[in-house]
C-alpha cells in the first residue's frame, strides 16, 4: 500500500465516521459541534483578555461530544451498539460506558449563556461587558459563536474591616492579615466569597462554633475613585446571637456501643464511667476508657476549635475498630457559654474471618495459585488492638521452559498484633490525625522448590508506624529477626552449585537481626496537582550493635555464631523515587528511579541473599525474566547452569523506568515504557567477572521497552505487558545494543526475547 492509498483511506474513514454520527440524529435535528468564543474590545489588556477567555469557555454549557483528530470515536460507539434489548450485556455495556450520546443542537440556551458569560465577566470586575450570542449552521451540523466586550476591570483600592469593639467585630478584624483580598488585584466575587469561607474557617478556630459565612457581607463601594472599588467587610446586623458567641467545652459524652436507629438512649446509672474530663456510656463495658482519652483532643475548658474537632473525628476513624463515629455538640445547660460534645460510635464485628484465594504469574513463565485465611480480633485486649492470624498455602508450576518440573510449594502462618498507640516505656503523644500504632509480628514459611531444596524461614518484628500527616509516614522497627534455615538440598542442586557457586548462598543458614527504619513522603492524591511525586527511603541495620560488642571479624577468623549460625552484619540503603506527570485528563507520564546499596562487613563477608538486590521481572525491567540480570556484564550463561533458572543477586542496584499511560475506552487503558537498570557487587567474586561495580557502570545497564494494556475494574488493575529487550548488559562491549536484530516476525526472536507479564496493580 503507498502512501496515497493510506492517505484516501484515512479520509474515507474520516468521512464514514462523521456521517454515521449524523444520520441517526432525530428528523429535524442537529448535531452542536461546540462554541466559538471571542473576547474583543480595548478596555482590557492582551493578557487579561487571554485568562477572561480561558475562563469563560468553562462555563459555557453545554460541552460538546468529546473528539479525536476531529473524529468523534465515543458518539459512533453509541450509535454503533444501537438499542440494546436489555439493560445488561455487551451492547448495553458499548453503549452506556464506552458509548457517548449525541449533544444536539437543542440543548443550547444562547440567551442564557450569554447571561452567564455577561455576568460572569461583570463578576471578574468587568462592569458594563456587552455579550453577542448567535450560531452558524452546516449540513446537519450547528455551533453557537458567542462576543464578549469587556469594560475596564475595576482594581481593588482598599479592604476596610470592622472597627468596632464588640467579641464578634474583634475576633473578625484580627483575621485581616492573612486576607485574600488584595490591593490593586481586579475585583472577584469568588475571591469575595472565598474569603467569607476563610474567616469563618478562622472563627470556628476560636470558638464561634455556630457563625457560618452567611452571616458576612462584603459592601462594594464603587464612588472611591476611577475604575477602583473599596470592599468592606461587616458582620450582618441580623446574625444571631449564638452565631457571635465563643464557646468553650463543657461535658464530653461518649457512647461506644451505639446502634444507629435504636432510638432514645437509655442510660443506666451503673453503666456511666467517668475517666478524666470523659463521661464514658458503655453497659457491657466492652472498651477501655484510655482509648477514648488518647484519641480526643478536647479537655474540659477548652475554648471550641474545628482543628480538634476534626482531629478528634479523624482519630476515632482512624483506629479502625468502629463502622460510624457520629458528633454532636449542643448548648450546655450550665452557666456561661459552654458546649456539651456527644460521640455515638458504632463498633464494627469484634471478629471476622475471610478466605481469599489469588492467581498470579511471573515473568519466569511460573504460573501458580494462593490460598489465604485470616481471622481478626478488632478489640483484642479491650483497648481497640487488633489481633491477626493467618495462614496460606499456594503452588507454583512451571507448564513450560527451562523450570518445567521445578515447581515451588510454600505454606506458612502469621500472627500480627497492632496496638493503636506507641507502647514504650515513657509516653508519648502524636499531634497527627492519624492513630499512631506498634505492631508485633511472628511468622513462619516453608517453602519446597521440588527436586532441588527446601527452606524454613521464622521472623518476628516489634516497631512503630505513625504518620505526620497524609503525605509523610514513618516506620520504625526496633527490631527485626529472621532466621532461615534450609532442609533437604537435592544432589542435583549440589552439583549446579559446583558450577555456579552463587547458588550455595541461596541455601546458607541465615540469622539477621537489628532495626529497621523508613519514610515515606506522597502527594500523589492530590489529583489536581500536573505534579506529584513518591519517595520511600529506608535503612536496614543488621548486627551492628553485637557486631561490635562481640569485636567480630569474619576478615580475622573471628566469627561470632548464635545458635551455631553467623549473624549477619550489614548496612542497607534503598530510595525509591517516582515523579507523576499530568499531561491531560486521562494520560499521564510516570518515572521512577531506585538506587540501593548494601555492605557487608565485621561477622560478615558478603551480605545475605534474602537482602541482597534483584532485578528483573513484572515490577522491574520486563523485558528481562525475574531475577535474571547482572551483577554487572556478567553472563550467567556462562556458567553452563541451564537446568532452571538461578537468582542473581548484588550489593548495588540502579534502576530507571519511564512510562506513558493513557485511556483508550471505558475501562481500558495503555501504556508505552522503557525500563533500565542493573546490579552490581561491591566486592570482587572471581567466579563472576564484569560483576565487581566500576567507573564504567553505566556501560552495564540493560535496557528494555513495551507496551501494555490496563484493565481498571475500579476494585482492581488487571495488567498485561509485553515486552523486549533493546540493550544486553551480558553481551560484549560494543555489541549490547540488539535494537537492529529485532524482528516480531520471527518465531525464534520471539520465543528468546518476547516476555509476557500479566500482574495486578501498576508497575509503580
Amino acid at each position: 500500500m503507498n502512501k496515497s492509498h493510506l492517505l484516501y483511506f484515512l479520509f474515507l474513514g474520516w468521512l464514514v465516521s462523521s456521517c454515521s454520527n449524523t444520520r441517526f440524529l432525530p428528523e429535524g435535528e442537529l448535531l452542536y459541534t461546540g462554541a466559538k468564543l471571542t473576547v474583543e474590545g480595548k478596555e482590557a489588556s492582551k493578557k487579561e483578555k487571554k485568562v477572561l477567555k480561558a475562563a469563560l469557555k468553562e462555563v459555557v454549557r453545554p460541552k460538546p461530544n468529546s473528539t479525536i483528530l476531529g473524529l468523534r470515536p465515543k458518539l459512533f460507539v453509541y450509535n454503533l451498539a444501537g438499542t440494546p434489548k436489555k439493560e445488561k450485556g455487551f451492547r448495553y455495556w458499548l453503549k452506556t460506558k464506552v458509548g457517548e450520546a449525541p449533544v444536539s443542537y437543542s440543548q443550547v440556551d444562547l440567551e442564557y449563556n450569554k447571561s452567564v458569560l455577561q455576568n460572569f465577566a461583570e463578576n471578574s470586575g468587568y462592569f458594563n461587558t456587552k455579550t453577542v450570542a448567535d450560531s452558524t449552521r452546516r449540513g446537519k451540523k450547528a455551533a453557537a459563536e458567542y462576543i464578549v466586550k469587556p469594560g475596564k476591570q475595576y482594581k481593588i483600592k482598599e479592604v476596610k474591616f470592622p472597627t468596632d469593639s464588640s467579641i464578634i467585630s474583634i475576633a473578625v478584624r484580627d483575621t485581616k492579615r492573612r486576607s485574600l483580598l488584595k490591593n490593586e488585584e481586579g475585583y472577584s466575587l469568588d475571591a469575595i466569597k472565598e474569603e467569607r469561607i476563610r474567616i469563618d474557617a478562622r472563627l470556628k478556630e476560636k470558638g464561634f462554633f455556630y457563625f457560618n459565612p452567611d452571616y458576612l457581607k462584603v459592601q462594594v463601594d464603587s464612588t472611591v475613585a476611577d475604575h477602583q472599588v473599596d470592599l468592606i467587610v461587616k458582620v450582618k446586623e441580623e446574625a444571631p446571637k449564638l452565631a457571635e458567641t465563643p464557646y468553650k467545652i463543657n461535658k464530653i459524652i461518649v457512647y461506644p456501643n451505639y446502634s444507629i436507629g435504636s432510638g432514645s438512649l437509655k442510660t443506666n446509672t451503673d453503666s456511666v464511667q467517668k475517666y478524666n474530663d470523659l463521661t464514658i456510656i458503655d453497659s457491657e463495658n466492652i472498651f477501655k476508657p484510655q482509648i477514648f482519652d488518647r484519641a480526643l483532643y478536647f479537655k474540659k475548658e477548652d475554648l471550641y476549635n474545628r482543628t480538634d474537632h476534626n482531629l478528634s473525628l479523624n482519630r476515632l476513624v482512624n483506629l479502625g475498630t468502629f463502622k460510624f463515629v457520629k458528633n454532636q455538640f449542643r448548648v450546655s445547660d450550665t452557666i456561661g457559654n459552654y458546649l456539651d460534645a456527644y460521640y455515638y460510635l458504632t463498633p464494627l464485628p469484634k471478629k471476622s474471618i475471610r478466605l481469599e484465594a489469588l492467581a498470579k504469574t511471573n515473568s519466569a513463565n511460573y504460573t501458580g495459585t494462593e490460598l489465604n485465611l485470616n481471622w481478626s480480633n478488632r478489640n483484642t485486649f479491650r483497648g481497640a488492638e487488633l489481633l491477626k492470624i493467618s495462614a496460606f498455602g499456594g503452588l507454583e508450576v512451571q507448564v513450560s521452559g527451562q523450570n518445567n518440573g521445578f515447581n515451588v510449594y510454600r505454606f506458612g502462618t502469621e500472627a500480627n498484633l497492632v496496638w493503636p498507640r506507641l507502647v514504650a516505656p515513657f509516653k508519648l503523644n502524636s499531634p497527627s490525625s492519624f492513630v499512631p500504632k506498634t505492631k508485633a509480628s511472628l511468622g513462619y514459611e516453608f517453602q519446597n522448590r521440588i527436586k532441588l531444596y527446601s527452606l524454613q524461614t521464622f521472623k518476628g518484628s516489634f516497631g512503630y508506624l505513625w504518620k505526620e500527616n497524609e503525605r509523610k509516614e514513618h516506620l520504625l522497627n526496633v527490631t527485626e529477626i529472621t532466621y532461615v534455615s534450609p532442609q533437604n538440598v537435592t544432589p542435583l542442586y549440589q552439583q549446579q552449585i559446583l558450577a555456579n557457586k552463587s547458588l550455595g548462598k541461596v541455601i546458607e543458614k541465615q540469622l539477621i537481626f537489628g532495626p529497621t527504619y523508613s519514610y515515606t513522603y506522597t502527594n500523589t492524591l492530590q489529583k489536581r496537582k500536573k505534579n506529584t511525586f513518591y519517595y520511600k527511603g529506608s535503612i536496614d541495620l543488621a548486627g551492628n550493635i553485637a557486631g561490635l560488642v562481640s569485636g567480630a571479624n569474619v576478615q580475622k577468623g573471628d566469627t561470632i555464631k548464635l545458635f551455631d549460625v553467623p549473624f549477619s552484619q550489614f548496612i542497607k540503603i534503598e530510595n525509591d523515587f517516582r515523579h507523576y506527570y499530568k499531561l491531560g485528563p486521562d494520560s499521564q507520564l510516570a518515572s521512577r528511579v531506585i538506587v540501593g546499596a548494601g555492605y557487608a562487613y565485621g561477622n560478615s563477608n558478603e551480605m545475605p541473599f534474602i537482602k541482597q538486590f534483584f532485578i528483573g521481572g513484572t515490577n522491574s525491567l520486563r523485558a528481562f525474566r525475574a531475577r535474571s540480570i547482572g551483577p554487572g556484564s556478567f553472563d550467567v550463561a556462562s556458567t553452563n547452569t541451564n537446568t532452571f533458572l538461578p537468582d542473581q543477586s548484588g550489593d548495588f542496584k540502579l534502576e530507571f523506568n519511564t512510562e506513558y499511560r493513557a485511556k483508550i475506552y471505558g475501562l481500558i487503558k495503555g501504556a508505552l515504557f522503557l525500563d533500565a537498570g542493573n546490579i552490581w557487587l561491591l566486592k570482587e567474586n572471581t567466579d563472576k567477572p564484569g560483576a565487581k561495580l566500576s567507573k564504567k557502570f553505566l556501560n552495564e545497564l540493560a535496557v528494555g521497552a513495551g507496551a501494555g494494556l490496563r484493565f481498571d475494574f475500579s476494585f482492581l488493575i488487571l495488567r498485561t505487558d509485553f515486552a523486549f529487550p533493546i540493550r544486553k548488559s551480558y553481551l560484549p562491549d560494543g555489541n549490547r545494543w540488539v535494537v537492529d536484530q529485532i524482528n516480531f516476525g520471527s518465531g525464534a526472536w520471539r520465543k528468546e526475547n518476547l516476555i509476557f507479564n500479566l500482574a495486578i496493580g501498576y508497575p509503580f
